[in-house]
């Protein structure tokens, strides 16, 4: 097995392709029922087409939702299986993606950094001390009126970078690999057209996770929950015993659920209510909450819990005042890979490989890899590097970039 040697011009390659990717603006839309959900994905998805056919990856293709697909040719006569990559293209909507100005700080010091001059918006030490995990490396920052798309434009770079490499390093005995790029992550339908049975891998790592050593392949079992109340609007003269506020009924809903269990209360493993949106007046109002937990029986007891409180306030003011509308969202990928940990021990060893330690830890969250594993590709994910995500204090660091490109040609070689 040969070891992996990223020279000056590789890192330069993956940091000029990293900073051509982020040019693009690529933000994604809830709630629209087409995909991609917006037409501007569509130029860095034929952006990345083409750069693919370029670099000599095999049978290039984007389909007519925007994914784009390629593969690097086995160079070893064995059976092999075939290993693929995936990231994502679009850009979160939470925060502004448009006309991002990315800042090269070189030989990072440690001290706060100023990304804005004119509007003295700073990077602070203090509000994230994993700066000084840094010190030495080359940052990449935005200038403080954007977010960076390091998620996942980071894993982009990395993907390509290490396909290239791969392609000019024919020596390297590898089976045959698969990459794939996807529209629409970031509003949760990034897997929902990725054809499988093309894609031909027989599992697959997202490389869509945060600090460097990252391999997770357990995340939430995630639902949404949309409360709607009827009230009833009598003038406030003569409103005694007639009026039903559904403002009101919508606070009092929420002071039902457990103050201890939302997002700014827990960590690790444990699971949440997390309102989301709260509209109404008296007439009429909404609540709309995300439910999330990793233990199956856990989550399905949430969405019973919910449930058991729409019934409460409903004998209480009246049936049909209150209405729950439940969905599932996606589930922990750890039910369709804990028979198949042999790839987790092969991402394990590849990080050894590249001189990075492994740190198995669960995603508070969802990646396209939950969805893909229920749809017959297992996909853990491993790290690309930012921080930060969506919003203006995101950064990458080079060398964070350069570790996970390595990590995944040392995965094609550990196959081999």
């Amino acid at each position: 097995m040969m070891s992996t040697n990223l020279t000056t011009l590789w890192e330069d390659k993956l940091l000029n392709r990293f900073l051509k990717y982020v040019s693009f603006h690529s933000t994604s839309e809830a709630g629209v029922d087409k995909t991609p959900s917006t037409e501007r994905q569509w130029d860095i998805a034929k952006y990345i087409f083409n750069e693919l056919q370029s670099i000599g990856l095999e049978n290039v293709s984007i389909d007519e939702n925007g994914y784009v697909m390629g593969y690097i040719p086995s160079t070893c006569s064995e059976d092999l299986p075939t290993v693929g990559f995936i990231s994502h293209y679009d850009t979160s909507p939470d925060f502004s993606g448009e006309n991002i100005k990315p800042q090269i700080w070189k030989n990072y010091n440690g001290k706060d950094l100023i990304l804005n001059e004119r509007t003295g918006f700073t990077l602070k030490v203090s509000e994230f001390p994993e700066l000084k995990n840094h010190i030495g490396e080359t940052i990449i920052t935005t200038d403080g009126t954007t977010l960076l798309g390091a998620d996942d434009k980071a894993g982009i770079a990395e993907i390509v970078t290490a396909a290239e490499y791969l392609i000019q390093h024919p020596k390297i005995k590898h089976g045959r690999v698969a990459i794939g790029f996807t529209p629409d992550e970031e509003v949760g339908k990034g897997a929902d057209l990725f054809d499988v049975k093309k894609f031909g891998a027989k599992w697959a790592y997202t490389v869509d996770g945060g600090e460097v050593g990252e391999l997770e392949f357990e995340n939430f079992n995630a639902g949404a929950a949309v409360i709607s109340i009827t009230g009833k609007s009598v003038h406030p003269g003569s409103a005694k015993r007639k009026m039903i506020n559904a403002g009101l009924l919508a606070v009092e809903f929420s002071n039902s659920m457990p103050s201890n269990e939302t997002p700014a209360t827990t960590e690790g493993y444990e699971g949440f209510y997390h309102l989301t949106k709260i509209t109404g007046n008296v007439e009429k109002a909404q609540l709309e909450y995300i439910i999330r937990d990793h233990d199956f029986k856990k989550y399905e007891a949430r969405k019973a819990f919910m449930k058991e409180v729409t019934k409460k306030l409903n004998s209480k003011y009246g049936e049909e005042i209150f209405k729950i509308e439940l969905e599932d969202q996606y589930f922990n990928m750890r039910e369709k890979i804990e028979d198949k940990m042999f790839i987790i021990d092969i991402a394990k060893t590849a990080m050894e490989m590249a001189g990075v330690k492994p740190n198995i830890k669960a995603i508070r969250g969802g990646t396209d890899g939950s969805k893909l594993s229920y749809m017959g590709l297992p996909c853990p994910n491993i790290f690309a590097g930012g921080v930060n995500f969506h919003g203006p204090y995101e950064f990458v660091p080079l060398e964070s970039m350069i570790k996970a490109t390595k990590v995944i040609i040392e995965i094609t070689q550990n196959i081999y």
